[in-house]
């Protein structure tokens, strides 16, 4: 058989094989009559993660591979001197989150992109590395459609649980930058606020009400308290009637 024709039937044969490999799978027992009305899974929000460890390349290694609790992954890592790593595709599953929820969603790896950023929990976060973090913020956000203000932490998602990415975390930082959500509590709650609503109405489970205060403090103060006093109150009135889920009838007015 003459040169080209042999390659000829080898760039066939590989066209092919790529075709098989990529062919979206089909159950035997229907058959397929393929409509073009379909999508790849869109993640509806964010959730970042600090490693808890003493280098990018010992996270590369866990995220690909296994730690004591099974195997775990994450969309992206970003190292303590802003470099970014991908690890899973954005529209794949990537095993981050774990069990938890945010306000209506339960499986949150179904539903989200996992940040993991290269912070041993007690260190400050790298000028770096935020900034590396709020560029890929925008091009997550921008390409994927996923509302700038939900962006979490894996502390949000399941308090009492997680503590990351820890109370270290500028997210005063996100928020200028346009990511996340941020009180101004200029105004004081009405008479009758209820602030284990307005918890849950922000997203968190209060399942374990302790356990929910100890994360939303985390995040919103810097601390690790689990009880609420009238500073919480504002702060969550403040995050309450901003919310696009509150009803306009229980929103005050700024």
């Amino acid at each position: 058989m003459p040169d080209f024709r042999r390659l000829a039937l080898a760039a066939a044969c590989l066209s092919a094989l790529a075709a098989c490999q990529h062919a979206p799978p089909r159950n035997p027992m229907a058959t397929w009559v393929p409509s073009p009305n379909h999508d790849v899974r869109r993640a509806q929000l964010i959730v970042l993660h600090y490693t808890e460890q003493d280098s990018a390349e010992r996270s590369l290694y866990t995220l690909r591979t296994r730690n004591s609790g099974g195997p775990v992954s994450a969309h992206y890592l970003v190292g303590d001197d802003g470099h970014i790593y991908q690890l899973v595709a954005d529209d794949h599953r990537a095993w981050h989150a774990g069990a938890g929820s945010w306000g209506s969603i339960h499986e949150l790896n179904s539903a989200s992109i996992g940040i993991e950023i290269d912070n041993d929990g007690v260190e400050p976060f790298s000028e770096p590395q935020v900034a590396a973090l709020l560029r890929l913020l925008d091009d997550l956000t921008t390409r994927h459609r996923i509302p700038k203000t939900e962006v979490i932490g894996h502390s949000d998602l399941a308090p009492g649980r997680k503590i990351d990415p820890g109370p270290l975390f500028p997210w005063k930082r996100l928020f200028d930058a346009g990511f996340g959500v941020w009180p101004d509590p200029a105004a004081p709650p009405p008479p009758g606020f209820d602030p284990v609503n307005a918890l849950r109405l922000i997203g968190y489970s209060t399942d374990n009400l302790e356990a929910a205060i100890h994360s939303y403090r985390m995040r919103f103060r810097g601390d690790n308290p689990k009880a609420l006093d009238e500073e919480d109150l504002r702060i969550l009135h403040a995050l309450a009637w901003r919310h696009p889920s509150a009803p306009e009838s229980t929103r005050a007015k700024p």
